[in-house]
């Protein structure tokens, strides 16, 4: 049995705490937190009722059923996992106080805290690990993301109260590093099992601020938990938040949003646009923080599926013919880092050499597309074989990050090329693009600390299970992948992950689009708010205070 007292077993990535954060007048960054332009209070004047507005509708606060950033942001307040991740990389205790990993690497045993309580006062203990964990792998709770990152885990056994022996089918360097992610955080058994399929509107875990209520489409009320007194290295308060209240607004128009802001009929936003950026930095009422989000850029997968981009020169046309930098820099006047690869710049592995490795070049889009027999007909739209050249691009509403723009700006330089674009917006995701897969455009993106993320989007599916978004099926593609999980050796599982990112590159599988960055505002009356290793606010070392 390989011993890990608290972090000598990491997985290391070369994880960059990007985009650091920024603030304004007087606030110190190094801690990534807001407004320190007065005296430090002590704790007993620390509190106040927070109104943070979201700027998307989270549906479903189940972390084993949640599928959106939106929701995390949420319920990241109310669970906590085995374990979580410092800014530096560094995996520590949360909910284990330490663990080992068998020789192996198939047994993972983690020692438990024995103070902890639920918020409904179920004892945390090894058996809602156990729960937890298993009702992931239940197909009757229709997991999403939670289901992926939980491989490779098939079953656990419980020593004691406070014991708990997670058994992997195969070796997987990742998983530690999967266990600090939200979707794998600890649910109440209690709970789970009175509400059902209805725990998302009723979510109980171990959190520093417990559940309230939530009206859909308006607003979801939490408060602080009393008893709360575990609190890990993330967080300098270690006891209750000093909060008396936290309420997420949902105020999904953009104006209406910074509006609340500005006359204070919420204290914090979230999605700051990138044209009022310069009007927040010169307010002195207001102040900023920013970070770059981990994981898969937003990206734009290609369906070779339809016709005709199962062939490499129609989806190689899309790369020389779609100005991304010009995008970019229109729509986020800078706030926004472009996305060259199918992974972000702080992950693993990442190959820095695909920066510029495309330049526009509409002239050889062109002829790629003239190469394969799509010539220009009358009105300007490509024909071959009586067929028009149509994409049609699919994206969700409402306009979150500007994406529905993005598909206006791309329609018009695919007209350029010869290219009819028809754009479809939809709220039915899950029926549109993964039932039916009827799109030849579709725009993702994934918050994640590791790269084995990539094996969700690009790895061959199993007998049965759903395309992915990319349809990706290629054993050379399989076989790095799965080496990967693996290795570990860091410099050889880094290699692996490059030759990835250069086949989807060379293949032109994909196209990414830019890099998210979550941005917060605040009424100086907000005080340090900050950002976990991902980009998820935390709110236990927050308060108001004017």
């Amino acid at each position: 049995m390989k011993k890990n007292n608290h972090n000598d077993y990491l997985v290391k990535s070369v994880f960059v705490f990007t985009a650091a954060t920024f603030v304004l007048t007087g606030c110190a960054s190094g801690s990534n937190s807001l407004g320190n332009a007065q005296a430090e209070p002590n704790e007993q004047e620390k509190g106040g009722d927070l109104t943070y507005a979201l700027a998307s509708i989270p549906s479903n606060l189940d972390p084993a059923r949640s599928g959106w950033a939106v929701e995390t942001r949420v319920y990241k307040q109310i669970f906590e996992g085995l374990v979580t991740k410092l800014p530096d990389n560094t995996i520590v205790p949360e909910l284990a106080t330490d663990w080992s990993i068998s020789d192996d690497g198939k047994t993972y045993t983690f020692k438990l805290r024995d103070d902890v309580t639920f918020h409904d006062g179920t004892p945390f203990n090894a058996e809602a690990v156990q729960y937890s964990f298993d009702r992931i792998l239940d197909p009757d709770t229709q997991a999403g993301n939670a289901y992926s990152r939980l491989q490779p885990y098939e079953s656990s056994t419980i020593i004691d109260d406070h014991t708990i022996e997670l058994h992997l089918s195969t070796p997987s360097v990742p998983f530690l590093d999967n266990l600090t992610q939200a979707n794998l955080t600890i649910v109440s058994p209690t709970a789970a099992e009175e509400y059902g399929d209805q725990f998302g509107q009723h979510p109980v875990g171990t959190g520093p601020f417990e559940f309230i209520s939530l009206q859909e489409n308006a607003d979801i009320k939490l408060k602080r938990y009393e008893d709360y007194d575990w609190g890990s290295e993330k967080y300098e308060n270690k006891g209750p938040a000093y909060l008396d209240s936290l309420t997420f607004n949902i105020i999904t128009e953009e104006s209406t949003r910074i509006g609340s802001l500005q006359s204070s009929q919420v204290l914090a936003a979230e999605a700051i646009p990138p044209q009022n950026i310069e009007t927040f930095e010169l307010d002195e009422s207001l102040e900023l923080l920013s970070q770059n989000i981990e994981g898969l850029p937003y990206t734009l997968f290609i369906n070779p599926d339809h016709e005709p981009w199962g062939e490499l020169e129609a989806r190689q046309a899309l790369q020389y013919g779609i100005d991304v930098d010009h995008i970019v820099n229109t729509l986020y006047f800078g706030t926004y880092d472009r996305a060259w690869s199918a992974i972000t710049p702080g992950l693993l592995g990442y190959d820095e050499s695909l920066e510029g490795a495309i330049e526009p070049d509409v002239e050889k889009a062109k002829q790629l597309l003239e190469n394969i027999g799509w010539e220009t007909g009358a009105d300007g739209i490509r024909v071959r074989d009586g067929e028009r050249l149509t994409l049609k691009y699919v994206d969700i509403t409402p306009n979150r990050e500007k994406r529905n723009d993005i598909a206006i700006m791309i329609q018009q330089q695919l007209k350029e090329l010869g290219i009819e674009v028809e754009i479809e917006l939809t709220k039915d995701v899950a029926t549109t693009i993964h039932t039916n897969g009827d799109y030849d455009l579709y725009g993702n993106s994934q918050v994640n600390g590791d790269p084995n993320a990539l094996i969700q989007f690009y790895h061959s599916p199993s007998e049965g299970a759903r395309d992915t978004l990319s349809k990706l099926n290629d054993p050379k593609v399989d076989e790095w992948l799965q080496a990967a999980v693996t290795e570990k050796d860091e410099e050889k599982r880094a290699d692996l992950y490059k030759n990835v990112q250069q086949y989807i590159h060379d293949e032109a599988i994909i196209l990414p689009i830019y890099v998210p960055n979550y941005t917060v505002g605040t009424q100086k009356s907000v005080h340090d708010i900050s950002f976990d290793y991902l980009g998820y606010p935390q709110f236990n070392d927050a308060y108001v205070q004017p």
